[in-house]
């Protein structure tokens, strides 16, 4: 997985009161995190075919060309549900920052904003996603390796789907930096809990939390 390099909104927030999220494309900087990150995924491919599907989001798909994979991509699918959790349409700044601060005292997760998603729909369509992988990956033909294009909330809603995280696990967790790549790894030994799968390198929390915790074991809040 691959978040995005940097956008012209993550430079510039201001661009959503005009720009279309999906048209808002990646800056010069961000164009050279994933020509660097590129060459980190090529390595890791090791001259094996990767499946990519790709957010439909202009800075996905900038991203993907400048990862320049070349022979090594099988197909290319355009995945919706890989996009960015939708917010609004055209965003007004002060309405947004608004929200934020709600979304930051009610959680990330559930808070739903005003004409937009919540993180748990989300992770409602990555599970619907998930399962379409799956039925992929039971071809004989498919690739052997999979790489998807998408965003930083997205790529942290994926791993708690497939981990499965709770709920507070999720909210300690950080986003990646723009072009991070997380990689899915097939444990050479089968792990005690039946997982195939480890993480390469897990995200950043701003508050320690364990992949246990549950509401249960979050502060109490008070009123």
């Amino acid at each position: 997985m691959i978040r995005h390099g940097q956008s012209a909104a993550n430079a510039d927030p201001s661009i959503y009161n005009r720009v279309p999220d999906y048209r808002i494309p990646l800056t010069e900087l961000g164009l050279r995190q994933a020509t660097t990150a590129g060459e980190t995924i090529r390595r890791q491919l090791d001259g094996q075919q990767v499946c990519v599907y790709v957010s439909p989001y202009l800075r996905a798909y900038q991203t993907l060309e400048a990862l320049n994979l070349g022979s090594l991509v099988d197909r290319v699918v355009e995945e919706p549900r890989l996009r960015e959790q939708d917010w609004a349409n055209f965003q007004i700044a002060g309405d947004i920052e608004d929200q934020k601060e709600l979304r930051n005292a009610y959680g990330h997760f559930f808070y739903r904003f005003r004409e937009g998603e919540s993180g748990s729909d989300v992770y409602d369509r990555i599970s619907s996603f998930m399962e379409t992988l799956y039925r992929h990956w039971s071809k004989p033909s498919y690739a052997p390796n999979t790489l998807l294009v998408t965003h930083g909330l997205t790529m942290r809603l994926f791993c708690m789907r497939w981990f499965h995280w709770t709920v507070e696990y999720f909210e300690s967790l950080n986003n990646p930096d723009n072009a991070d790549v997380r990689t899915l790894v097939r444990a050479a030994e089968p792990r005690a809990d039946g997982g195939r799968y480890l993480l390469d390198k897990p995200f950043s929390q701003w508050v320690e939390r364990s992949v246990d915790d549950s509401v249960l074991d979050a502060p109490i809040m008070t009123w």
